[in-house]
């Protein structure tokens, strides 16, 4: 198993590339989409969450990412010993209306088929997708974490629906009609998934790419109004089995499994790494269920993370792990403390379970 980190893209520079080396990663899982930045929270890597305004805006919906940026980013990672491993989430720009089944899908499909062979070209192993209309929201920040490090959690489910133009939390148009987004089943939900995989599986298994399916994070049954895909564990198997491929995958986020009310999460590790369907794996802890959680420290939460590694071993697991987010620290840089304390434990644990006998 190896250690990874996570960046976006406004950090995708010689100074966050040394820093992920310095904390002992090996590999990078980056972020090929920024998020609005507000003045008032200007942490690296910290995004707006949680708020009716949603993320900012959405990029440019003719702007694919180019063979050209993306092997140029590549290459300086490499520079400083760095392979990336996944890029992490498709604009909203370019996928608005296969999420929402719209007018443009299916020339939003043939985007995603360009996407996705660039990005093998470029060599590229793994692309993480949330296949989720509400996205990301409801989280809330607070002194929650050990010793007052502020984190984010839930207290309460959030319904507030979603309006017109938006989708997984981005504006991705500005002039949309008043009003909100009609809410769909969760079946149409699924349906949208399968058309999905049907039409770009073929194209990822040609490209060498694999397609890793983020869990609903927050994991409530309905977000924003809408529904969810995977809000259980057992619910990834509906995924899986759509289509036989390895590289119809997983995106393995501990947290938000954790976070989940029915199943098991050792069972969970153990079933899905054992069908080798695990592409790499968002490393973090917390404490509670939805909705009322907060991520912790690695080493506090509710989950035995020596007893998942052990698990991922025992399956033969080779991927990446990454700590994903982590509680900011009390200090002058209090997003690169927690990273750096996040990673150090994780290599230290990893170097403890690889000696295991």
């Amino acid at each position: 198993m190896k250690l990874g980190f996570g960046l976006y893209r406004h950090q995708l520079d010689a100074d966050h590339f040394r820093f992920a080396t310095q904390c002992g990663a090996s590999h990078l899982v980056v972020h090929w989409v920024d998020y609005f930045r507000s003045s008032r929270d200007n942490q690296p890597g910290d995004q707006p969450i949680g708020n009716d305004s949603g993320w900012g805006l959405a990029g440019d919906p003719d702007k694919l990412w180019s063979f050209e940026e993306l092997s140029a980013v590549k290459e300086e990672a490499a520079s400083h010993g760095l392979q990336i491993e996944a890029i992490e989430n498709f604009d909203p720009a370019h996928w608005h209306d296969v999420l929402l089944d719209g007018p443009k899908k299916l020339e939003q499909f043939e985007k995603l088929k360009t996407i996705i062979r660039t990005v093998g070209r470029v060599g590229i192993p793994t692309i993480g997708y949330n296949f989720s209309i509400a996205g990301v929201a409801g989280r809330i920040k607070g002194p929650t974490a050990r010793g007052g490090a502020e984190a984010v959690g839930m207290e309460n489910p959030y319904d507030t629906p979603i309006p017109n133009g938006m989708v997984w939390n981005m504006v991705y148009d500005r002039h949309a009609p008043p009003g909100n987004l009609l809410t769909i089943t969760p079946e149409e939900l699924w349906q949208r998934h399968g058309e999905f995989l049907d039409v770009l599986m073929p194209v990822a298994e040609e490209a060498g790419v694999t397609l890793a399916l983020h869990p609903d994070d927050p994991p409530t049954p309905t977000l924003r109004g809408q529904p969810r895909l995977v809000n259980q564990p057992h619910l990834y198997q509906r995924a899986i089995d759509r289509h036989s491929s390895t590289r119809n995958a997983l995106e393995f986020c501990l947290g938000t499994l954790a976070e989940m009310t029915d199943g098991d999460l050792y069972e969970a590790v153990d079933n899905y790494s054992r069908q080798n369907r695990v592409a790499y794996v968002h490393f973090r802890n917390v404490r509670g269920k939805v909705p009322h959680y907060c991520e912790t420290f690695v080493d506090e939460g509710d989950i035995d993370m020596l007893r998942v590694l052990r698990i991922l071993k025992g399956n033969g697991f080779e991927g990446v792990l990454i700590p994903d987010h982590a509680p900011q620290m009390t200090c002058a840089a209090p997003w690169h403390s927690g990273m750096a304390f996040a990673c150090g434990w994780m290599k230290a644990a990893l170097q403890s379970v690889e000696n295991d006998r």
